[in-house]
């Protein structure tokens, strides 16, 4: 008999993560898989794009949670994904992340009696104000099976009283999903990105993400950083491709791009792979980023008082420069003069994390019989 396994996605990151654990679960026979898109993103750049991109099949479930604030969306995510657990009694739910999908569709599995793994387990912040942090902690609270990305990872969940056996130290999905969108880009034609027109024309450039709300959400604070970011510019030019929260307190405030930051609208995951993988730094307050430019080497200068990813300083390239913009500018400057930091790859971002973890599921239930 087979296992029936959810896995569920809502946001662009969940979508890099589910694509090679979908590709490397479709090559084993024990595993029946339905794929449920929670709708969390749910605009065509902000998400279709990206099954396009990495291949990704057409969802089973489409639970379309969009809108409303944060507890209005767990709300109905919770409901929607209630009732088609109910309707095809699944084996195991996986998560993936930190964002409301991952809290809501881990509470309704286990409320079910339907047991959870989390990919990408045991990071923390530390910091309680995100609200990223909180659906780590809940998550992990609930969750029977922990699948870790880095050691810090593996000592949190001991910390916090989670059993030996429980912990799977499989390395990064996210660098799986990166090593596949580098072979893909091989074989494009790359003159058809909308950033070709920039980024063929300027000799060096940075990249630009910025999008949580400790950032963008107050005017004084957003207008600070920009502030400095257009400091930047004027080193070196800022590609942004601008996340719409973003946008809209951009024009709510009244804030104004220096005109060395070039505004491009949200792209695709492969046309955003080859913007930043050619820049000479990285700018973001992004997760997933700080991991990414740590795989290929490329610095990174996070906007941000802490990281949940450790690891990408301790041993990758990023640099968390918090508020002190002075220090930003300083960094810029050395990574400009080629002194940036040096960093290696961590232990098991190799391209094959989605391997071992289906290899330990199978295991698993092979003991369940």
């Amino acid at each position: 008999m087979k296992i029936k396994l959810f896995l569920i996605a809502g946001t662009r990151p969940n979508f890099m993560k589910i694509s090679p654990l979908l590709k490397e679960i479709s090559k084993n026979d024990g595993f029946t898989t339905l794929l449920i898109h929670t709708g969390q993103h749910y605009d065509y750049e902000m998400a279709e794009i990206f099954f396009h991109d990495l291949m990704i099949p057409a969802p089973d479930y489409f639970l379309n949670a969009r809108g409303g604030t944060q507890c209005q969306q767990i709300a109905k995510i919770m409901s929607r994904f209630e009732a088609v657990c109910v309707k095809e009694k699944p084996d195991l739910v996986i998560v993936v992340g930190d964002v409301n999908s991952t809290l809501a569709c881990s509470i309704v599995a286990k409320k079910l009696g339907i047991e959870v793994a989390h990919i990408e387990a045991g990071l923390r912040s530390f910091d309680i104000t995100m609200p990223e942090e909180i659906n780590r902690i809940i998550t992990d609270s609930i969750t029977d099976y922990f699948f870790i990305t880095e050691p810090s990872g593996y000592e949190n969940l001991l910390k916090e009283g989670k059993a030996r056996n429980g912990l799977f130290f499989v390395g990064n999905v996210m660098i799986d999903s990166l090593f596949y969108g580098l072979k893909k880009l091989e074989k494009m034609e790359l003159a058809t990105f909308k950033t070709n027109r920039f980024i063929s024309n300027l000799k060096e450039y940075a990249c630009l993400t910025l999008h949580r709300p400790s950032n963008v959400d107050d005017k004084k604070t957003l207008s600070t950083l920009m502030g400095y970011l257009g400091k930047v510019s004027k080193k070196v030019p800022l590609i942004f491709p601008i996340h719409p929260r973003t946008k809209k307190n951009l024009k709510k405030f009244g804030i104004n791009l220096a005109k060395n930051i070039i505004f491009v609208p949200p792209l695709s995951y492969l046309e955003f792979l080859n913007l930043w993988k050619g820049s000479q730094m990285v700018l973001t307050d992004s997760g997933g980023l700080q991991e990414e430019t740590t795989a290929l080497g490329i610095p990174c200068l996070t906007l941000r008082e802490n990281t949940e990813r450790p690891i990408t300083v301790s041993e990758g390239t990023n640099i968390v420069i918090g508020r002190n913009y002075d220090r930003l500018l300083c960094e810029v400057d050395n990574i400009l003069k080629g002194k940036s930091k040096k960093g290696t790859v961590p232990k098991f971002w190799d391209g094959k994390a989605s391997c071992r973890i289906v290899k330990i599921l199978k295991r698993i239930y092979a003991k369940k019989g």
